[in-house]
C-alpha cells in the first residue's frame, strides 16, 4: 500500500441534495491527489502544523476515480464532527486532507460475478471504481443498493456512467419505504457461495451481512469496507 500524504486541498463544491447529506468537491493545491479506486481519506476541519501532530479527524470514502482531476465525498450529518463540516466547510475554504487508505479492491479476489452491496451512502467508494477504467475487466458483476426513499437515489447519474463503463453491470435498487431494507438471506439466494461479495454502509449493516454471509461464504470472499 503506498504511504499516506498530505494534501492541502480547496473546497471548490458543495452539493447540498437533502436535508442530511452533503456531496463536497476538493482541488488540490498541490500535486494531483494520488490513490487507488475504493480508497478512502482523512478530512481534518482544524489547522494541520507540520510540527506537530496530525490534528482531528474523520474517515470518508472517495468517490471520485484516480483520473478526475478533482476529489468528492458525500457524507450524512449524523454527529458532532459532521455537523461541524456543514457549517464550517464553504467553497474557498483550505483544509487538509491525508490519503491514501485502505485497500478494498486491491486484495485479491475474483472478478467473476462479483456481488456489490451498498447502504445510503455506502455506494461511494464503488463508484470510484465503477467509473474507473480497471472496472471494465469485472465480468457481469451486479450491484445491490438500497436507500431510504427515492429523493436518496442522487447517484443516479454516475451509475449511468458505469454502466456504460461496464455493460455487463447489473444494478438492482430497494427503496426502503416501499420495500423494507436489503435482505442478504435473498441476495446470498440470488447468488452463490463462490462468488465475491463486497458490503458497504452503515456499520451495524456490514456486521450483520457479514455475520451471515460467513455462514455460507469462505472468509476470502468476503469484503467489507470498514475504517476501523
Amino acid at each position: 500500500m503506498a504511504l499516506a500524504r498530505k494534501y492541502c486541498a480547496i473546497v471548490k463544491h458543495i452539493e447540498h441534495p437533502l436535508p442530511d447529506v452533503y456531496v463536497v468537491t476538493f482541488a488540490s493545491d498541490e500535486e494531483r491527489f494520488r490513490f487507488k479506486p475504493g480508497q478512502f481519506l482523512h478530512l481534518a476541519l482544524d489547522p494541520y502544523d507540520p510540527s506537530r501532530q496530525w490534528p482531528e479527524s474523520r474517515c470518508f470514502s472517495v468517490q471520485t476515480n484516480p483520473d478526475e482531476d478533482d476529489l468528492k465525498i458525500t457524507y450524512s450529518v449524523k454527529g458532532v464532527y459532521t455537523k461541524r463540516m456543514s457549517s464550517e466547510l464553504q467553497v474557498g475554504k483550505t483544509i487538509w486532507l491525508k490519503l491514501p487508505y485502505g485497500e478494498l479492491f486491491q486484495k485479491p479476489h475474483s472478478k467473476e460475478h462479483c456481488v456489490f452491496i451498498a447502504g445510503g451512502t455506502g455506494i461511494t467508494p464503488y463508484l470510484s471504481l465503477f467509473t474507473d477504467a480497471s472496472f471494465r475487466a469485472y465480468s457481469s458483476p451486479t450491484l445491490y443498493f438500497g436507500y431510504r426513499s427515492d429523493d436518496y437515489n442522487i447517484y443516479s447519474q454516475q451509475l449511468q456512467k458505469a454502466m456504460q463503463n461496464n455493460s455487463s453491470l447489473l444494478v438492482k435498487c430497494t427503496v426502503e419505504e416501499n420495500e423494507g431494507f436489503l435482505k442478504i438471506e435473498n441476495i446470498l439466494d440470488e447468488n452463490h457461495a463462490a462468488q465475491t461479495f463486497f458490503i458497504s454502509g452503515p456499520p451495524q449493516m456490514i456486521r450483520l451481512f457479514k455475520k451471515h454471509l460467513l455462514l455460507h461464504v469462505d472468509v476470502s470472499k468476503v469484503m467489507t469496507d470498514e475504517w476501523e
